[in-house]
């Protein structure tokens, strides 16, 4: 079985936001597990306009599209931004529409991690709830964990995480795709192989 592919999106415009740190240690411990990933950051999203269906983009928003559609699982980070979704990481969801057409529907069984940064709990929960349902809207399957940080002061330092429990958490992101991609390899959907599996 070739190493999976993990795609990696999310941050804020700032490089090395503590949501694009976070992001990275989810990526990390994928490819520990033999993944093959690629990050598009903050910065990076940045450079994406504001999705225009049936408008030509360019070539930045082709590279991503193209990554999103050769993607075993994707992990998807954000900043809870007044409670929600930051539009820099909504605008960059937004452009999966561009594979509305295609064979495999958007993300449609892939695995897709989760993770939200904020300053207080509160947000982290509501920010997760919608991403798990804009998840679900585009078919695919919210890993079982959700990593909620809470962006405090001192968080990611130059060796990383400083705090074990969320370190945990973000890696175990990873690996819950890395597993779910593996997984999705050796047993096909019944309605891909035209097998019935048995219960």
């Amino acid at each position: 079985m070739p190493a999976p592919y993990i795609v990696g999106i999310g941050g804020t415009i700032n490089p090395g936001s503590a949501t694009e740190r976070a992001l990275r240690l989810a990526l990390d411990a994928a490819e520990a597990e033999g993944a093959r990933v690629r990050l598009f950051d903050g910065p990076t999203l940045a450079m994406l306009p504001h999705y225009r269906p049936g408008a030509d983009h360019g070539e930045p928003c082709g590279d991503y599209v193209e990554a999103i559609r050769a993607a075993d699982g994707i992990i998807i980070a954000s900043p809870g931004y007044h409670g929600s979704v930051s539009g820099l990481v909504k605008n960059a969801i937004d452009y999966i529409e561009e594979t509305a057409r295609d064979a495999r529907v958007y993300l449609d069984g892939l695995p897709v991690g989760l993770i939200v940064t904020a300053y207080g709990w509160q947000a982290t929960g509501s920010t997760l709830a919608a991403l798990r349902s804009i998840v679900h809207s585009l078919r695919g399957w919210p890993t079982p964990l959700g990593a909620t940080v809470k962006a405090i002061p001192g968080l990611f330092g130059p060796d990383g995480c400083t705090d074990p429990a969320t370190c945990n958490q973000l890696e175990l992101v990873g690996r819950q795709v890395v597993e779910f991609a593996k997984l999705r390899h050796r047993l096909p959907f019944a309605a891909e192989t035209g097998e019935d599996i048995a219960c």
